[in-house]
């Protein structure tokens, strides 16, 4: 019977051995973003030939692994109706490769052409860890001529 005993507290101890070296340390901490520019209430020009001064600080604890900026409409407070007539809404989004643990972007890559509705609008950052963790940022800026 002590025989039986000590083999089923040995069995344990490997299981728990084997169970405990399998586990990974997993990243759940979610980048930070400081969106500088364009800020809260900004007014972006519509066919401005420079594009929107665009910068922003991305950190993370392990490492980073892209970031995402889209531009939608706001016209109605937030159902996001379109306009009509011969302006048309201004959509943006796109996908940007980064990697380390701080990026500091600065660029003028988004250009609003100049037949972009004037009026209100959301522009959001998102940013992606390598691990998959997301974070996001919105500010609500205007288009104008």
């Amino acid at each position: 019977m002590k025989l039986k005993i000590v083999f089923f507290i040995c069995l344990m101890a490997i299981f728990s051995i084997v169970l405990n070296s399998c586990k990974e340390d997993s990243d759940t901490t979610k980048p930070v973003i400081n969106l500088i520019e364009p800020a809260e209430g900004d007014a972006l020009q519509i066919g401005g030939e420079n594009g929107v001064h665009f910068e922003v600080e991305f950190s993370d604890n392990e490492m980073l692994a892209s970031y995402k900026v889209n531009i939608h409409s706001n016209f109605d407070g937030h159902t996001h109706a379109r306009a009509s007539g011969a302006s048309v809404d201004y959509e943006f989004e796109k996908s940007w490769s980064i990697s380390g643990k701080n990026a500091d972007i600065y660029h003028h890559e988004i250009t609003i052409p100049e037949n972009a509705t004037p009026g209100d609008y959301h522009l959001m950052v998102y940013c992606t860890d390598a691990a998959g963790n997301e974070s996001h940022i919105a500010v609500n800026v205007a288009l104008s001529h």
